[in-house]
């Protein structure tokens, strides 16, 4: 039987709440009520053929309540006239709160809202567009707001989240809340408190002028005539940003790896030293313009994701030479050919002719599907000999 019953009604009203149609109404005062329901009801054959059931079906809506029945007379060639069900109506919000049993979520979103228009009305859109969302951080919303307030009155303040001094507020929450934060802050702030060029959660502090704990580049020497440290000989040596950028060291090659067992095993190179690499998040060591001297020398995954982090790369530093990344070293490691799980597929525009090449054919699957040589597995002999080449070029 495909008529329609008060299950399916209730269904046809919750779905209503499932897409935060009615949690809406409390931001925007929408007045949907009185709401018609949908019915199918029973064909002509049906009366003649199961008129028992028809009157169950009828006397069973008829029965539901806070269901206002929209009836529709019908005169049957056998059993006369007839009044069945054409549409259900739900009169009030008050009504389809009851019968979907969620006054009580009503009462908080609503109570939601109410504190939002008095403390901060820019950000009711956000209630409006995220209304289930919004009804899960009941119990934080007082806190995200007063953040939100707090920002608002010291724009971009310059001081760490730890120092954010609120009530019941500490940077761990911030730091849990910092998806919803941004929407709340992207509303709530001027345009010119907004670093629009810094997105997603980890760049939250310096979206909004926080300060962040420094990012870290590690390297190593790998000629022990490069003094860094008194009484040390090719140090590994671990500096914020600022001061990397700041290094003045009598260095002409650098080899910038992504394998930490690979950045500790290269051998001595004279006038060289090593950086163990930062994937796609090139920004701090682009700081370091005294690298725009040294010949460098990029060690990466022959995979289309190592061929995209050195297109970043020489987005910085066009002078960046691809090491151990050619069609000879991956004909000569076939035993370790792996897999690409997800594959970089965007068209690059900084490689040079043979990189892209080999590029293209990794992309569209070539060679072999998903094909990858990550760079711990080259043999280290194949290493040391592409190092001899380089030194022998000089």
């Amino acid at each position: 039987m495909t008529w329609t019953t008060a299950k399916d009604l209730k269904a046809q009203l919750a779905r209503l709440w499932e897409r935060g149609e009615l949690l809406r109404d409390a931001v925007t005062g929408n007045t949907r009520f009185p709401l018609r329901l949908t019915i199918k009801g029973p064909a002509s054959a049906d009366i003649t053929e199961r008129f028992d059931a028809v009157r169950i079906w009828a006397a069973e809506l008829a029965g539901t309540s806070p269901l206002r029945l929209e009836w529709q007379e019908i005169r049957h060639r056998v059993q006369g006239l007839q009044r069945l069900p054409s549409g259900g109506w739900i009169d009030s919000m008050d009504d389809a709160l009851g019968w979907l049993g969620k006054r009580r979520d009503w009462d908080r979103f609503s109570s939601m809202v109410e504190m939002t228009r008095q403390q901060n009305p820019a950000l009711l859109p956000w209630l409006a567009k995220r209304p289930l969302q919004a009804l899960e951080l009941a119990g934080e919303w007082s806190r995200l707001l007063a953040v939100v307030d707090w920002v608002r009155r010291h724009p971009r303040p310059a001081v760490y989240l730890r120092q954010v001094d609120l009530p019941g507020v500490h940077s761990k929450f911030i730091e849990t809340h910092r998806a919803v934060l941004a929407e709340l802050l992207d509303l709530a702030l001027p345009a010119d408190s907004v670093n629009t060029t810094k997105t997603g959660v980890t760049q939250f502090a310096a979206r909004y002028g926080f300060l962040d704990k420094p990012t870290r580049i590690r390297f190593r020497v790998l000629d022990p005539e490069i003094h860094t440290l008194g009484g040390t000989s090719c140090p590994d040596i671990t500096l914020d940003a600022s001061s990397f950028s700041q290094l003045t060291i009598d260095a002409r090659r650098v080899f910038i790896t992504e394998n930490e067992t690979n950045f500790l095993a290269l051998p001595n190179v004279p006038g060289a030293i090593a950086i163990f690499g930062a994937g796609y998040g090139w920004e701090a060591l682009a700081r370091a313009r005294w690298l725009e001297r040294c010949a460098i020398h990029y060690w990466g995954d022959i995979d289309t994701h190592g061929f995209a982090i050195l297109d970043q790369l020489r987005s910085h530093f066009q002078h960046v030479a691809s090491f151990l990344m050619d069609r000879a070293t991956l004909d000569a490691h076939v035993s370790f050919w792996g897999r690409e799980e997800k594959q970089q597929l965007s068209d690059l525009h900084r490689l040079t002719p043979e990189e892209l090449s080999l590029y293209n054919d990794l992309r569209d699957n070539r060679i072999r599907e998903r094909l990858r040589l990550e760079q711990e597995h080259l043999s280290f002999a194949w290493v040391q000999a592409r190092i001899d080449q380089l030194l022998q070029q000089d």
